[in-house]
């Protein structure tokens, strides 16, 4: 049982925060649920500072509504900052926040507003611990989906290091609690975490797509508009050596799910 009374999850209803929810109810804490549905907006701080009260430690697992860099960025920096401020004044001592592998090597797009995200946090009085995260495994279908045109899907070819969104949620959990190593990567409060091997999106596209008996033809494709394209293939989105390393693969994933 943990000693802490609190644990407020943002994103509570999200890929990843669902997850952290589950895993620290079943530690035994007493989670604070946060999201629109539960009354929370965090873009306007309206039901934050109520959801706070007797709250030790934020999981900040909130994800905007837009992909767009400029909309991205203003959600994620005022929600940050009313994590910040309101979370001072109800005692919070801690913020965890799970951000993505990589973004500092990008200079534009969705990865640009969570570096923003993660310095409008940083600012703030409470101390801040990252988790970057590769790719979750569930971040393939939704880019079949994406790119689905007939019976061909463009996916981006990319080498990335696949994760399962509850392997995360469950490392999120340990920072919470302290009980995960103290994260530190280039002078910064950074732990990354990934996948136990290299994957390609293109096979592991090819793959998700004959296991549910989709005919879609998965075709990679590179962005000549996006400035950051050759980064994808570069392995821009590969851990570090100081990752944490976790299954299941997404083969193995994939089987869990059926």
């Amino acid at each position: 049982m943990s000693t802490q009374r609190k644990i407020a999850v943002a994103g509570a209803t999200g890929r990843v925060g669902r997850h952290v929810v589950d895993v620290l109810r079943a530690r035994g804490y007493d989670v604070v649920p946060m999201s629109r549905s539960t009354g929370v907006d965090l873009l306007t701080g309206s039901g934050l500072e109520e959801a706070l009260v007797g709250v030790d430690c934020i999981v900040d697992a909130a994800t905007g509504g837009s992909p767009d860099e400029q909309a991205a960025t203003a959600f994620f920096t005022a929600a940050a900052r009313n994590l910040q401020e309101l979370g001072e004044r109800a005692g919070v001592q801690r913020i965890v926040v799970v951000s993505i592998i990589g973004i500092d090597r990008f200079s534009a797009g969705y990865s640009a507003a969570k570096l923003a995200h993660e310095r409008a946090l940083l600012s703030g009085r409470i101390p801040v611990r990252i988790l970057r995260a590769a790719q979750f495994h569930e971040f393939v279908a939704q880019l079949v989906d994406w790119g689905r045109r007939g019976d061909v899907s463009y996916v981006p070819k990319m080498r990335t290091q696949l994760v399962a969104a509850r392997t995360v949620a469950e490392t999120l959990a340990d920072l919470a609690n302290g009980s995960a190593p103290a994260p530190r990567w280039s002078g910064l409060p950074i732990l990354e975490i990934a996948g136990p091997r290299e994957e390609n999106l293109v096979e592991t596209a090819t793959l998700l797509a004959a296991r549910r008996g989709d005919p879609v033809r998965i075709e990679g494709v590179t962005n000549p508009a996006d400035p950051d394209a050759h980064l994808y293939e570069a392995g821009a989105l590969l851990p570090g050596p100081s990752a944490i390393l976790a299954g299941p693969t997404f083969e193995e994933w994939l089987d869990s799910e059926r």
